[in-house]
């Protein structure tokens, strides 16, 4: 596909999300907090592609992500690929991996564990990515990654 026929009009500067399986794709507007931001965010929804089936496309205008952000991406569509453009080219791609260790991103799904009950920081491991199974430091519990729910 030429330049010219892209469905979403190109950025001069940001990032673009792209290969973001097409249910994830609002998850990770509110994850990053898009809809607060005060620069142009286009959402693309429902493309067709040969990596994802159907996927989401997130191009956001004079924004670059931090690896905290980019961790917490992580959780919720990992594998999707940062495209960083400056001056309407990509300079870089990035292809966003789980972290072996989330600090502070995911809550612990047991009632009794400590995080759950004093004011501090969560520690999973991900102990299989392929599957997505985290364990808490704390309490030992699993969870599937698709099952957690992330800190605010």
């Amino acid at each position: 596909m030429s330049k010219k026929e892209r469905l979403v009009a190109a950025i001069e500067n940001g990032t673009v999300i792209d290969h973001i399986p097409a249910e994830k794709t609002f998850q990770v507007v509110n994850l990053l907090e898009l809809q607060t931001l005060h620069t142009p965010v286009t959402i693309g929804y429902n493309f067709s592609s040969t990596k994802v089936g159907d996927k989401g496309i997130i191009k956001v205008s004079d924004k670059f992500f931090t690896d905290d952000e980019i961790s917490r991406l992580s959780v919720v569509a990992p594998n999707v690929v940062l495209n960083i453009i400056k001056d309407y080219e990509v300079v870089e791609k990035k292809k966003v991996l789980t972290p072996n260790v989330l600090h502070g991103i995911v809550k612990c799904n047991n009632p009794k564990c400590v995080t759950n009950n004093e004011p501090m920081s969560t520690i999973f491991n991900v102990v299989d990515k392929t599957n997505g199974i985290v364990k808490c430091h704390y309490c030992d519990k699993e969870q599937h990654i698709d099952k957690v729910e992330l800190c605010e």
